[in-house]
């Protein structure tokens, strides 16, 4: 049963101006409620005990937060201190993990009904080394992420993952990763063998490139077979379209 989380919050916020000049992005509030308390609560409902928070800008506010504990949550925090990429983010992250781990981008806000413990549910059933949660963007939303190359799907529905693409100027399909996998211990063997990208940053999408590569089971999981939503808050109107979901369930 997997019980760690790596939860990577340690951005600038820059496009978020002028609400992150005084807090970090993570302790913006989403309908009265900060977005890594949201985070934080729907680990703990999926049975997560151990949390490893990235912590960058402004770190000193989010661990003034929450702490070493968050309700039942034992909480450990590594300095980002150079804004390297995703990739760099969960390097860090190295010395606190044993073994398979979940990963949730702490700049998402997602359905308060989602579950992650269907999501690891998911990938407890398969033989998969790495689980990633999706979702379907537009074509034109596609080339602003990380999309995923399907190589057909597998008994349970789920698709088979080849390679990922970040930020493609022609996606290889429409399948993006939503800001959350579960990943196995050798990612962190094949984050060291990456360089940085042509945008300087080291990318957990070239790690994940780096397993399917050496014959790893990539799988990718639909968000809407799962059910709910998920936002990516990186404006001002993503975290006023945030509040609106939320007051919307």
């Amino acid at each position: 049963m997997i019980r760690q989380a790596v939860v990577p919050a340690a951005g600038d916020g820059t496009r978020l101006r002028p609400l992150t000049r005084e807090r970090p992005k993570g302790l913006l509030a989403v309908d009265g409620t900060p977005i890594l308390t949201r985070c934080f609560d729907q680990l703990l409902a999926a049975g997560i005990t151990e949390v490893v928070v990235v912590v960058g800008y402004r770190a000193s506010d989010i661990v003034a937060e929450y702490g070493d504990t968050y309700r039942e949550l034992d909480l450990q925090y590594v300095h980002q201190r150079d804004r390297l990429g995703l990739g760099d983010a969960v390097s860090l992250s190295e010395p606190f993990v044993d073994g398979e781990f979940l990963l949730v981008n702490g700049d998402n806000v997602f359905d308060p009904a989602f579950d992650f413990g269907d999501l690891l549910d998911r990938h407890a059933e398969s033989d998969a080394a790495v689980t990633a949660l999706a979702e379907r963007l537009s074509p034109e939303d596609a080339t602003e992420t990380g999309v995923f190359e399907p190589a057909g799907a597998f008994d349970d529905g789920a698709v088979r993952v080849e390679g990922v693409v970040e930020k493609p100027d022609e996606p290889p399909s429409t399948l993006a990763s939503a800001g959350c996998y579960v990943l196995p211990a050798e990612i962190f063997s094949a984050l060291s063998l990456l360089r940085p990208s042509d945008r300087g940053e080291y990318e957990l999408s070239d790690a994940v490139d780096v397993l399917c590569a050496a014959g790893a089971r990539v799988e990718a999981v639909e968000l809407a077979e799962l059910g709910g939503w998920r936002q990516n808050v990186n404006r001002p109107a993503d975290l006023d379209r945030a509040t609106e979901r939320v007051r919307d369930r």
